[in-house]
Parts: structure tokens; sequence; C-alpha cells
């Protein structure tokens, strides 16, 4: 782990000796300085959920026109296959070998010495907002969003209070905020089902945000919209598909979990409308980097059907897996003037990238190292100064645990992890990973297996086959 203070006075000394320089600005650019910076990450959202990604079923014409108005990531990938680790190495810069949670854990707490995305931006004089879901450290401990960087937070710390779409209360800072559901059977950390089911979370959300962009117009802000639409009730079984309405599907011949599922991705969209047309209203869309994607794979829970969606497109597996569907994601960048309007990248990063990327964007030094690279030049629409990695890695600790790598076309997956046989794909070639040419390319293997000895770090709170310390 890196250690705060040090970094924290070397982000400093560099950051003092950058305003000493001039900034010269090219004005032909058409580039906004210092954006305000807008993160929104969906749970649970497949590869193939959004129409722009290929889906016929779900209506998103908000997200549609985001991605036409901005850049679609065809090759980018979440941090891990399951919430919190992927929200660790968001906010960390730090793959799930470095970055301190690596697993769904109750416990598990970013510590004092974790710089956060949310730290690097507040530093550089931003308002920063978390609204949403957190995961990354319960009430009371030193993960609490207000001490990761966080000027505001509202929403859920506890991962599965965050499974209850009508729970008793929410979190505002450090205060409980009480609603008007009940919960019968209801846990210490608020999970349950509601029996009256009157305030929607995602809704109050929502309103949040608006309310957000509303107070801090004047900029810089950043704010971290973390829904949680549309992951499921897992305490409601097969009836965890929660949603106020099943419109505008309610008339289909689906089963019901079908109709939730749709309706609450098009419910997000909507939210998701009502936002981009508040910053218009505000004046500032052109001077607001916009971001949408989702924390891993789609899920197969509350009922859910996800083949019958199509939700992860061409590629293999689902939540939990570490083949593509499970980790490979959608990934919208919308910054009017700047990123070139209806763009595809095939840019291959990770949500590593998006600390030192946000960083970069608002001027401002980042920690290191990180495992991460800035992808900003691939959202101003150049390819050609944009650095690549080497390889991309993650490590996941059920069932065994398992390893996968991302290195130029090549993608292996290990299971269990450390000591299993390695699986390799040609993705160029091989999308949807059918093909397993391991014993026609043992050089390869050979470099894979070094690259996730290399990158994997032991932790004492982390082992395979738990999930979590």
């Amino acid at each position: 782990m890196r250690h705060r203070f040090l970094g924290f006075c070397l982000s400093l000394l560099c950051f003092t000796a950058a305003a000493c320089v001039p900034h010269v600005r090219n004005a032909t650019e058409g580039e906004a300085e210092r954006p305000n910076i807008i993160f929104i990450l969906a749970d649970d959202l497949g590869y193939g959920d959004l129409g722009a990604y290929g889906q016929t079923r779900i209506q998103t014409p908000h997200l549609d026109r985001l991605a036409r108005e901005g850049m679609r990531f065809t090759q980018f990938y979440a941090g891990s296959t399951v919430c919190a680790p992927s929200r660790s190495v968001l906010m960390t810069g730090l793959h799930t070998g470095h970055t301190r949670i690596r697993g769904n854990s109750r416990t598990a707490a970013l510590m004092p010495d974790d710089v956060t995305v949310a730290e690097v931006l507040k530093q550089a004089g931003y308002t920063t907002g978390l609204i949403g879901k957190w995961g990354l450290g319960p009430e009371g401990s030193p993960g609490h969003p207000n001490r990761q960087g966080f000027d505001y937070f509202f929403g859920y710390l506890d991962q599965r209070h965050a499974h209850n779409y009508y729970p008793t209360f929410l979190v505002r800072n450090d205060e409980r905020v009480r609603l008007a559901n009940t919960v019968p059977n209801e846990d210490q950390y608020g999970a349950g089902v509601s029996d009256n089911k009157l305030e929607y979370s995602h809704d109050l959300f929502m309103e949040e945000a608006l309310q957000f962009v509303e107070r801090n117009a004047g900029g810089p802000f950043f704010l971290y919209l973390a829904l949680t639409l549309p992951h499921a009730n897992n305490e409601a079984r097969q009836e965890g598909m929660e949603v106020p309405s099943y419109e505008p599907y309610a008339g289909k011949d689906w089963p019901e979990a079908r109709k939730g599922f749709a309706a609450m991705v098009t419910r997000m969209d909507t939210g998701i409308g009502r936002l981009m047309e508040q910053l218009r209203r505000e004046g500032i869309a052109e001077n607001t980097l916009v971001f949408f994607t989702s924390d891993n794979g789609p899920h197969a829970e509350g009922g859910h059907d996800p083949a019958f969606f199509d939700s992860n497109g061409p590629l293999r597996g689902i939540k939990r897996d570490l083949y593509e569907g499970g980790i490979r994601v959608p990934m919208i960048a919308y910054w009017p003037g700047v990123t070139p309007a209806g763009s595809v990248s095939d840019y291959v990063g990770y949500f590593a990238d998006v600390l030192p990327t946000l960083a970069e964007a608002a001027g401002a030094p980042a920690p290191g190292p990180l495992d991460g690279i800035s992808f900003l030049p691939a959202i101003k629409g150049r390819p050609d100064r944009q650095a690549a990695h080497e390889y991309l890695y993650w490590e996941f600790y059920e069932g065994g645990g398992k390893q996968a790598v991302r290195s130029g076309p090549w993608k292996a997956v290990r299971t269990p992890m450390g000591s299993g046989p390695i699986e390799l794909y040609h993705l160029d070639r091989d999308l949807g990973e059918q093909n397993d040419v391991s014993a026609a390319h043992p050089e390869v293997v050979a470099r894979m297996e070094r690259i996730m000895e290399r990158a994997h770090t032991p932790s004492p709170d982390w082992n395979a086959g738990a999930a979590g310390p």
C-alpha cells in the first residue's frame, strides 16, 4: 500500500511547481479547462444491455444519445467481476493484485494510506460528491467516503444493504436518514425486503444528483454517481428485480422478472437523461466530462435471465467469471467540443485508468506508482498519442480463486489461482473465448504465467477460496 503522507507531499511539490509554469492553451482545440466530472457507474449492467452496444429489447434512448454525441469504447474492462473490488480498483488506480479490497466483504475498508480519486480531485480544488453505493468501508470506519476524499455522501455504505431498493434508511454523510419504508426481519445493515415499498432509493439518488449539480454549478465539481440499478435484491430471491413500475414493458408477454429488469435499465436511462438536461439547463454541459460504465458483467440473480436479453452480447461468461462477459463493460465518454461526437475507440483499458485520467483532466498530479494509465488522449480523439498497457490483470478470490491477463490480443484465464492450468484465447480471432489455444502457444502461456506471478502481491486479508478477510 502507498503511504498517504509521503505520496501527498510529493504530489504537492509537483503541483506547486506546475502552478508556477504559465499555461498556454491552444484555443483551436476547443477544450474546456478544469472540467466538471461526472462518473456514472451502473451495477451489474452487461456489455450488451444498452442499445448502443446492440441491445434490441430494452429502451435506452438517453444513453444511446450520449454514445452518439460522445465516444463509445469497445474494449474497456471493469476492475473486477464483483462490486467491491471493482470499486476499489476504480477509486485507487491499483488492480486487484495490489488494491486493498480484493473481494466482497462487509468488514473490509479502505485505510488512511489509500489515496482515492476523490482525494486527488479535492486537493485540486474540486467539490466532491458520492451519491449511491459505496461498499468500501462501513459506518465508523476509515473507509467511510467522508474520510476518503468526498465532501458529500448520500446512499448505501454496505453492499448488502444496497440490495434493498426500499430500505428503512440511507446514510447522509455520517447520519442515518430514516425513510418511510418498513422492512420486516431487517438485518443490522438494513438488508431485507420491504412490505410497503414507498420510497425507491434509485429515485432518491437521481433527485440528490440533480440537487448536487445545481448547488455546485459554479464548479469545478466531481460527482461519483454509483447507481444500484439493475442489481437484484438477492434477499427477495426470484422476485428480486424491484422496481416501482414495469413500464414501458408491463404489456409484454414476459415473466415478471424480465419486465422488472428491463424497466430497471430504462428507468436508469431516464434518470440519466434528466441529469444531462440539468447540465444543459445550468449552462455547464460544454464544460462537463461525463462517463458511463458498469462495475462488472451481467448477473443471473433475482429471477433475471441474462440470456433472454443477450446481456453479455458476443462475450462468454457473466458476473463472477473472468471471461470477457464477466469483466468487459460498456464505457461511454462525453465531453462536448473535446470528445469527437459519434466516435468509437478500441483502446484497451480498465478501471485502474480512471484515477490518472481524471487527474490529468483536472490538471492535478496523480499519486504513484499506479497500475493505471491516463486514457485522456483517447477521449480527446488522439489515438496516436495514447499510451498502451503491457497487460491488464485481474484476480478473484471466490471458488478457489481465479486469475486473468489481457496482453495485446491474448487473454489468459487460470483456475485455481496460482496453480491451475492456463487457458489461452486470441480475442481478435475468438472474441467468445471458445477455442483454448494454449497447447499451440506455450511461449505465450509462459509469458502470461510470469505476468500473473509478477502482478500478484500477497495480502494477509485475502486468500483464494475465501470471499473476504
